[in-house]
């Protein structure tokens, strides 16, 4: 029997509510029996460094607080250099979302690993963000390729995940 656990029902509430203001466009580009693949764009009015300086170092203002290990409790970082962290902290207690693996300030970055539930299930992804700059703003195309065993099959995953990294590129956008 399925059950609609809390935080399920607050995602899609906050999916609900949002969806008509929401400007990433949740895709999922590809998709085979071995994984898939996401994108979601967002055009934000800003510079290619004000809006770096805001993915990297302000990452615990703009990364939704309902997709963290702790909920408010949680502070976001990342290390912007290869071999750094997308780490979680709260108090004593931490967790490495995803490990930064490519850095080209103000253009691209690179991170990889399992995000949430994901990390539990085997599952493993690039997410990569690369910045483009168009005459007075920026382009950002966030993209998951994501790879593993999974029995389910990634018919139903696919899209949810493209759903919640839209949520996440819109907090990006929204902090500007």
């Amino acid at each position: 029997m399925n059950r609609l656990t809390p935080s399920y029902v607050t995602a899609l509430v906050l999916l609900l509510i949002m969806a008509p203001f929401a400007h990433a466009e949740p895709k999922v580009t590809a998709q085979s029996e071995y994984g898939f693949i996401t994108e979601n764009v967002v055009t934000i009015s800003a510079s290619p460094d004000e809006v770096w300086q805001k993915l990297i170092y302000g990452v615990d203002t703009w990364w939704p607080k309902d997709h963290s290990w702790w909920g408010q409790d949680g502070t976001f970082t990342i290390s912007p250099e290869a071999g750094g962290c997308f780490c979680e902290t709260a108090g004593e207690k931490s967790a490495e979302h995803l490990h930064v693996v490519f850095v080209d300030p103000n253009k691209k970055l690179v991170m990889t690993g399992g995000l949430g539930p994901l990390q539990g299930m085997g599952l493993f992804g690039a997410l990569t963000f690369e910045l483009t700059e168009q005459d007075d703003s920026t382009k950002v195309a966030m993209t998951y390729r994501v790879h593993g065993y999974y029995p389910d099959g990634y018919q139903q995953l696919a899209p949810i995940v493209a759903q919640v990294q839209g949520l996440q590129l819109q907090g990006l956008a929204n902090a500007f």
